[in-house]
């Protein structure tokens, strides 16, 4: 047939067309791929798991499972099961809390099989503790106001936060008067009027030294926005975020990440004076970082001060301004700084 015949014809529309089509197909192979990939990907960041009471081996239901001093979290179900998207917080600790148990971290865990998360229960001596009579009602006023300021702090902040479930909270009125410790079987809730937050804290120890005047406390922390916030009120609410965000602890190490240090406004010495820089103490380890120094640092934001004491030989830190907080000892204001003070790592002085 000649070259102007059929044949030869659908031969140059195949030759024009077909490219067209394999490309057309071939890029909706990839976008299947990619999507097919960025699917499994996300299903690998959550992670699953029971929660078990330690001594009778029981399911925990409604225990909280949590990223410390965040908004992320979720809850065990009705049998103890729970899942939890990780991708925003991997390098984190994973805290697992429940009513009437002492809190559990996990700094290292994996989604590829399922968690088995064992609580070991709250057994405090509670015929000291309990107020029976009016004549300790007095003491325990004494005994709240006090535990507010070391809990909360002094600040302006402090000031402005109310805990709504006092009455949960308990003390050692009959032994050992040197130390006031407090106890809470459930989680202390507080209202941070200033800062626009509700917060939920486990509280696994609080004491205080009263010769010594040093406190140590300990527990674990949950973030949710006050949904009853007016948005006449949200400009105001992140003035004060931004304020208590510069020159905090979570700032320091944000800029301690990012080796930006001078531009953020810190300066850090040794104890013989001298100027410091993120490679004298910053030691990292592939993608993790720590702080990292033989002595004792001082630590300057514009007319604030602080110290700090390494209790590790290296403390681990992250982008989000999360750091060990087992591993450093603060004195001066970054010190200070209490729970009303906290903000969510999810906090962006961007925003």
């Amino acid at each position: 047939m000649s070259e102007y015949g059929i044949p030869n014809i659908y031969k140059k529309l195949t030759d024009r067309f077909f490219p067209i089509i394999d490309d057309f197909i071939m890029r909706k192979l990839i976008l299947l791929f990619l999507f097919i990939s960025f699917y499994t990907v996300a299903y690998n960041q959550i992670i699953k798991g029971t929660v078990l009471d330690k001594k009778t081996n029981d399911t925990i239901c409604f225990a909280s499972v949590y990223f410390n001093a965040t908004f992320t979290g979720s809850t065990s179900d009705r049998n103890g099961n729970f899942e939890l998207d990780i991708f925003k917080n991997r390098s984190m600790p994973l805290t697992i809390s429940a009513i009437g148990y002492y809190s559990v971290t996990f700094d290292n865990f994996s989604t590829s099989k399922p968690l088995m998360i064992y609580l070991t229960p709250k057994t405090y001596e509670l015929n000291g503790v309990a107020v029976a009579a009016k004549s300790l009602e007095r003491k325990r006023r004494r005994n709240l106001d006090l535990f507010k300021e070391e809990f909360l702090g002094t600040t302006g902040y402090a000031e402005n936060c109310l805990i709504l479930n006092e009455n949960d909270i308990t003390f050692n009125y009959d032994s050992d008067r040197d130390t006031l410790k407090a106890f809470a079987m459930k989680p202390i809730q507080i209202d941070n009027r200033i800062l626009g937050y509700k917060i939920t804290y486990y509280l696994d120890k609080f004491e205080y030294y009263k010769n010594k005047n040093a406190t140590f406390f300990r527990g674990n922390i949950i973030f949710s926005d006050d949904a009853a916030n007016e948005q006449a009120k949200e400009q105001f609410y992140e003035r004060m975020r931004k304020f208590t965000y510069l020159g905090s602890r979570m700032h320091l190490f944000r800029a301690l990440w990012s080796d930006k240090l001078k531009s953020a406004g810190f300066i850090i010495k040794n104890s013989t004076g001298d100027y410091l820089t993120y490679k004298d103490i910053v030691f990292q380890d592939g993608d993790n970082k720590y702080m990292k120094y033989p002595g004792n640092l001082y630590v300057s934001y514009n007319i604030n001060s602080c110290y700090i004491a390494f209790f590790l030989e290296q403390v681990y830190f992250d982008n989000t301004g999360y750091f060990d907080p087992e591993g450093i000892n603060w004195k001066g204001e970054m010190g200070e700084q209490r729970i009303a003070d906290w903000l969510p790592y999810e906090y962006s002085v961007d925003k």
